[in-house]
């Protein structure tokens, strides 16, 4: 049986959606821990509805977060396979929202944070048609060995602090590195002083980069 994905929705500030922007939340949180960015962003893209669905599997030491697998270390396999099985839940949500506002691939962007930014590397440049773009904050990359496989090449946002002791900040030079040799259009930026979270540098180059690909 399918696992159908629910969380917060902001809908567009002009009342007709023309993109969709969907947040990926982070390792034993929920729907609720980005849905605030969208509330930010909004004014600035008010053609732009909002979506951030909980991860369908709850934290084992946290019952009221959320993860969209198991992530017991930062190990590249247990990413990789972790990712693997979580894109279909997450490509299911992505094929009904964007039926709700009758948007195709090419109006939809995904916003991760750490492991929300994981499964966003695995889904959005797998998806059927190729979408607006992806800001990844605070994630790292897997699965190097299959992005040659990937059918799209969606433009990419990189974005980490530099003291960031969770995912440290090699991290996002190597995503930045592999992504760029498959092709991908990458940006990337490091907050020096930052830890594992956003900082309004990070949230003023997403929305920039989100009003540019998504027009």
């Amino acid at each position: 049986m399918s696992i159908a994905l629910s969380g917060p929705r902001l809908a567009p500030a002009s009342g007709k959606a023309k993109s969709l922007v969907v947040f990926l939340h982070g390792y034993g949180a929920d729907g609720h821990d980005l849905i605030d960015i969208g509330r930010m962003w909004s004014g600035l893209m008010p053609d732009t509805a909002f979506a951030s669905p909980h991860a369908p599997d709850p934290h084992p030491e946290a019952p009221q977060g959320r993860q969209w697998f198991p992530l017991a270390s930062i190990d590249f396999r247990t990413i990789d396979l972790g990712v693997r099985q979580a894109a279909p839940i997450l490509d299911a949500f992505l094929d009904a929202e964007l039926a709700r506002y009758g948007l195709g691939d090419d109006r939809l962007a995904l916003v991760g944070f750490s492991q929300g930014t994981m499964l966003a590397f695995e889904a959005g440049p797998r998806r059927k048609g190729k979408i607006a773009g992806i800001i990844g904050y605070s994630g790292m990359l897997s699965g190097v060995e299959r992005l040659d496989k990937a059918p799209h090449r969606p433009p990419i946002l990189l974005v980490h602090g530099g003291a960031d002791q969770l995912v440290p900040v090699i991290a996002v030079h190597a995503a930045a590195q592999a992504l760029g040799q498959a092709g991908f259009p990458v940006e990337w930026h490091v907050s020096p002083m930052l830890g594992h979270g956003i900082d309004e540098e990070g949230l003023r180059l997403g929305a920039n980069f989100l009003k540019r690909v998504l027009g």
